[in-house]
């Protein structure tokens, strides 16, 4: 059987046929058959694109546009019904009736499907596009506990990082009990310092669960940074300049 060598070579050894079977016999059945017929596929950009994808849509409304944005980011099953199986996404498209964006919001899917099809670790994508700010100032989140989102790229670059969530791509680490149980006391300890029902209404008119006056978390872009025993707490991720 004739093999296209499609990378460097960067270096060789001799398999005996007798060494090549006793591996092979080695294996579980199913990577037995994997790596006898050499199929498994890696994400590249020589993957041809199948006729079908399985993708997801989602719909992200804005303060600063009068027409929602939707999301489609479709994926692509490498070695399905194997042990190597992966779900990795393929391309992304942005639909909106508002034209005012429709420039750079299309360059900017060419730019993110490529990268997508580039493959290997894509996950740097998000903070790339969450990094981006906008000179007016961003917003503030409606229909979320106050958290402030930089521009409208950033908006976008949190729909990819929930759809890489919810593939696999990326893993969600999980905030420890102790750190619950502390975010919640401090919480329970502002509220009775300040005589106030922890739910307030902010400047924008969304309503939240921290209190009116709460200022922005630089780590987790939420308005809920109070002053605590002459310290700054976050009420949300708990993020405290003094330990």
């Amino acid at each position: 059987m004739t093999r296209k060598i499609e990378r460097k070579i960067v270096g060789y050894n001799v398999i005996k046929r007798e060494d090549e079977e006793a591996e092979v016999q080695s294996l579980p059945v199913a990577q037995a058959n994997v790596h006898h017929e050499d199929n498994i596929v890696r994400m590249h950009e020589n993957v041809a694109r199948p006729e079908s994808l399985t993708g997801n849509t989602y719909k992200i409304k804005t303060p600063v546009t009068e027409h929602a944005f939707y999301i489609t980011i479709n994926d692509i099953v490498l070695n399905p019904g194997t042990p190597y199986e992966k779900r990795r996404p393929f391309e992304i498209f942005v639909n909106s009736k508002n034209m005012e964006h429709y420039q750079w919001i299309t360059a900017l899917t060419l730019i993110i499907s490529a990268v997508f099809r580039k493959g290997g670790d894509v996950t740097f994508m998000v903070d790339e596009l969450q990094g981006v700010f906008d000179p007016k100032g961003g917003y503030i989140k409606p229909g979320t506990h106050g958290q402030y989102v930089p521009s409208l790229v950033a908006e976008i670059g949190n729909v990819v990082e929930a759809h890489l969530k919810k593939i696999g791509m990326i893993v969600e680490e999980e905030m420890s009990q102790s750190r619950q149980a502390m975010i919640e006391e401090k919480r329970k300890q502002f509220e009775e310092m300040q005589q106030v029902n922890i739910k307030g209404t902010f400047p924008s008119g969304s309503r939240g669960n921290f209190p009116i006056g709460a200022t922005l978390c630089e780590k987790c872009y939420v308005m809920a940074v109070v002053m605590m025993d002459g310290c700054m707490v976050c009420l949300n991720c708990g993020d405290s300049k003094c330990g």
